[in-house]
């Protein structure tokens, strides 16, 4: 008897093996099926979307005449925009203009948001940027990071802007976001809800979701498509980012500042943004988006997160960013009774020759 329940012993761990592994190919098959209705749900989420963007130009510009398309405006700007700085907020202007100032709004929409593409979608994009005559002008938006379009052998680059942010703040919204959603989608489950934890707590704990590294976002997204851009605390991803920002972007607001940024816009970029400033400070404020249940960090949990070298590293960029913004502002707005407006040109051509009769 005892040797035949020991020779049943192997049958009976063999059994177990083999309902174990049935059950994970049920639990794979379960989480198929998840992700699959997900899909199904963010492509429903979309379509429900451009019928509001189509209500809502209807409604902004139904009934007024529409300016002349202009001839050969090739314009392109693409809006690589940091998750959780008041990017939402802003396109939504985008979409309730462009009904009335004549231009394509388009969203680029990455599989899980990986900010990062492949090298054929990068080329892809590139090539769908620069040839497609049909969508110019155009403005691009979606979590991207920046691309340099002159190294695929295309002529023309688009004009580049973007939206920083303090990255504790962006960082806290985040944590929220993914925990409570906003009062945007307010009835969209979110990945992290039911965790109750607060920014704080996590911090405290040590926990993931909070940790250092995940204050590494603005400057990757500014850096590029380089492995180094995504090593968190790399000097040299800082710089690039920096020298980026300078050379290859028309403008880089910051959220604290979203109005000024928007004027300027608006007076550089008229063709794009005529009428943004008025839109944004309508008293209905529709286009605005705010995180739910945002509570803000101690000054313990906000001196614990300035301890880290990517905290450090992450601050210098937007502290650069916040100081290069400023400048380009001091040379194109002024206060005058409390309020901002656009300076004039202040430039003119003279002595040219030859004459013309």
């Amino acid at each position: 008897m005892g040797i035949l329940r020991i020779m049943m012993l192997p049958k009976i761990q063999l059994l177990a093996v083999l309902a174990f592994g049935v059950a994970m190919l049920l639990i794979e098959n379960q989480i198929q099926k998840l992700d699959e209705s997900r899909a199904k749900l963010e492509r429903t989420i979309a379509r429900h979307e451009v019928a509001e963007v189509e209500q809502r130009h209807s409604e902004y510009g139904g009934g007024r005449e529409l300016p002349p398309i202009v001839e050969n405006d090739d314009t392109v700007i693409i809006y690589n925009r940091v998750p959780k700085t008041a990017s939402t907020s802003f396109t939504n202007i985008a979409y309730d203009l462009c009904g009335k100032n004549r231009f394509h709004v388009l969203h680029i929409n990455t599989t899980k948001n990986n900010p990062v593409m492949s090298l054929q979608d990068q080329v892809r994009f590139v090539r769908n940027v620069t040839s497609w005559r049909e969508m110019k002008p155009g403005f691009y938006h979606g979590h991207v990071a920046y691309l340099d379009f002159s190294k695929y052998g295309v002529k023309g680059k688009p004009l580049y802007i973007n939206v920083v942010r303090d990255p504790i703040e962006r960082l806290v919204s985040y944590y929220y976001f993914l925990r409570f959603g906003d009062d945007y989608r307010p009835g969209l489950r979110r990945r992290k809800q039911g965790d109750k934890k607060t920014f704080d707590e996590c911090v405290s704990s040590g926990g993931s979701d909070c940790a250092p590294e995940k204050l590494w976002l603005q400057i990757p997204f500014f850096c590029g498509h380089h492995s180094e851009c995504w090593n968190a605390g790399s000097r040299w991803a800082l710089e690039q980012a920096k020298y980026n920002l300078v050379n290859e972007y028309l403008l880089v607001g910051v959220t604290e500042e979203l109005e000024d940024f928007i004027m300027i816009l608006e007076a550089a970029l008229p063709r794009f943004f005529k009428g943004a400033t008025d839109l944004y400070r309508s008293g209905k404020k529709s286009h605005l988006r705010k995180t739910t249940e945002k509570k803000p960090p101690t000054k313990e949990t906000i001196a614990k997160l300035q301890q880290s070298n990517i905290w450090k590293i992450e601050n210098e960029f937007y502290e650069f960013a916040l100081e290069q913004f400023q400048f380009v502002r001091a040379h194109a707005v002024r206060e005058k009774d409390g309020e901002l407006f656009v300076l004039a040109q202040s430039f003119f051509y003279e002595k040219i020759y030859p004459k013309v009769n």
